[in-house]
């Protein structure tokens, strides 16, 4: 008996460790992956695609730097960096630091450590008034920061809007936010080129064509293409997604830096999503019968006006 639940243990173990390498196998699926140019650690603004932050990235070759100041994300550190409660709230940190004084030199006095303030239905009321005090602050800073968000960036499109005749997913024109000189126009046709890259690059994927890939995608992005073409293989796996289909899209921004013009759109799509045992051919994710919708965050570049290639792909939240 004892050896059954060690073994049924260790197998629910593996499951639980090989689940992220099975699910989401498409490119770009299981991680976030690439770079966006001095953006890379940047969150994209939101959209209506994307409503929340998307995914750190979880492989990019791009080194960190200090954004130049009025580009979005400069001197906001990281909530790593932030500090804890009371270092992003110096007036109630302030308020702990008295309270702990005062019972400190209660104890010395020796009136106890709630000495130096009274007794303790003082001690209770005083941290009542600090409540109270606490909660009106929260209040206002949420009120004063819902007032300054920036409205989400995007484009309407035919589906998001109820009953409109058939258009592309992805149509019109619109500046990328960023400081003055920085922001782009995206216009229709680079739209046109941003959905086509989506179906062009889950072809190649299917047919694991690397060449293919390297003419859609910047160098760093094939790395990672080849990365996952190597681990599925180690495994005796193959991934296979076929008729995708853009639902919905709208840019998130796009600027410029020097001869590069970088542009990040939000896209939901759906698609047939398939992984299969080399060997036997055997469905070992996914259903062929049955389609998945994707959320995600592609960002193209372009060098001189040339054609947009894919150079990073993120996960939405």
């Amino acid at each position: 008996m004892r050896r059954t639940a060690r073994f049924l243990t260790i197998l629910a173990a593996a499951a639980f460790v090989l689940a992220p390498a099975l699910a989401d196998a498409r490119p770009g699926g299981r991680s976030s992956s690439g770079s966006r140019g001095a953006r890379t650690y940047s969150a994209p603004p939101s959209t209506t695609t994307a409503p929340a932050a998307p995914r750190q990235f979880d492989r990019t070759m791009q080194q960190p730097t200090a954004p130049r100041p009025g580009t979005p994300g400069a001197g906001a550190a990281s909530p790593a960096r932030q500090g804890g409660f009371f270092a992003r709230n110096p007036f109630m940190g302030g308020l702990m630091a008295g309270m702990l004084g005062a019972g400190i030199f209660g104890l010395l006095a020796g009136g106890g450590f709630f000495g130096g303030l009274g007794s303790m239905a003082g001690f209770l009321g005083f941290l009542l008034q600090i409540a109270i005090i606490a909660g009106l602050v929260a209040l206002v800073v949420s009120f004063l920061r819902r007032r300054q968000q920036p409205a989400p960036a995007g484009l309407p499109n035919a589906m998001m809007r109820e009953g409109a005749p058939p258009q592309p997913a992805m149509t019109g024109g619109s500046a990328g936010r960023g400081p003055a000189g920085d922001a782009i126009t995206i216009d229709a046709a680079d739209f046109a080129a941003f959905e086509k890259s989506l179906f062009e690059v889950n072809s190649a994927w299917s047919r694991e064509d690397l060449d293919g890939l390297t003419r859609l995608a910047t160098p760093e992005m094939v790395q990672y293409f080849r990365d996952d073409f190597n681990a599925l293989k180690e495994r005796g796996w193959k991934n296979e997604t076929r008729d995708v289909k853009l639902e919905q899209g709208d840019l998130s921004e796009a600027w410029s830096e020097g001869p590069r013009d970088y542009a990040t759109v939000a896209m939901r799509f759906s698609l047939v999503d398939v992984t299969r045992d080399l060997k036997t051919g055997e469905v070992t994710e996914g259903d062929p019968n049955v389609r998945s919708m994707a959320t995600e965050l592609w960002t193209f570049v372009r060098v001189q006006g040339g054609p947009w290639t894919l150079s990073a792909i993120q996960q939405a939240s």
